[in-house]
């Protein structure tokens, strides 16, 4: 995914930072579902949906919801008019969310890559940069976060929510044959403890 933004920068929320994108952003975006959020703050009916992606994002990222963090990333590209109507309306979204700075001409890139003729549209992608969704506005307010669900296997993202980050690349290096050839050891082991218990009982009598 990072390759769609390489030689670009995002800026975080309500920071003024800007995110190199070939490291930070590269880690931001591995293994994630990344939406893309073409809006306006002074759109009606982006005024409307924004909201519904706003707790859409929250109840899928924010720890009073989840234990932890789903899977995903949002970028805002904005279609405001003023620097300070993008800055605005930020604010009133959640801290995670990154965006486009206002004004880059990679915001027009975008809008042409995936074919946005109007707002509110929301692009979601696999980390590699494949389109899940075209537009998921009237999937998000049908089915709320239950679609994240469908994203994430079709995304095939690696859950590692079961795995320490240090056993991860352990894990991976073993064999499907691994649980087999363990048991097999265990098994093993009982029938020469057996077999040990069976001599020093003959040796005794």
């Amino acid at each position: 995914m990072a390759a769609l933004f390489t030689g670009k920068v995002l800026t975080g929320n309500r920071e003024r930072d800007e995110v190199e994108t070939e490291r930070e952003l590269g880690r931001a975006l591995e293994n994630k579902v990344l939406l893309l959020y073409f809006g306006s703050g002074q759109c009606p009916r982006c005024r409307e949906f924004s909201p519904i992606l706003k707790d859409f994002f929250v109840r899928l990222t924010d720890e009073f919801y989840v234990e932890r963090a789903s899977q995903l990333v949002l970028v805002y590209v904005s279609r405001d008019e003023t620097e300070e109507q993008q800055s605005a309306f930020l604010r009133s979204m959640p801290k995670r969310w990154l965006a486009v700075p206002f004004g880059d001409a990679f915001k027009r890139e975008l809008e042409l890559r995936f074919a946005v003729s109007e707002v509110p549209a929301v692009v979601v992608l696999k980390p590699n940069g494949e389109v899940i969704v075209g537009n998921a506005v009237e999937e998000i307010r049908r089915m709320g976060t239950a679609c994240f669900r469908n994203w994430q296997e079709a995304a095939e993202l690696v859950d590692r929510n079961f795995l320490l980050a240090e056993d991860f690349d352990e894990w991976s290096r073993r064999s499907i044959t691994d649980p087999i050839r363990r048991l097999k050891y265990k098994l093993d082991k009982k029938r020469e403890e057996k077999d040990k218990g069976r001599k020093e009982e003959g040796e005794e009598s």
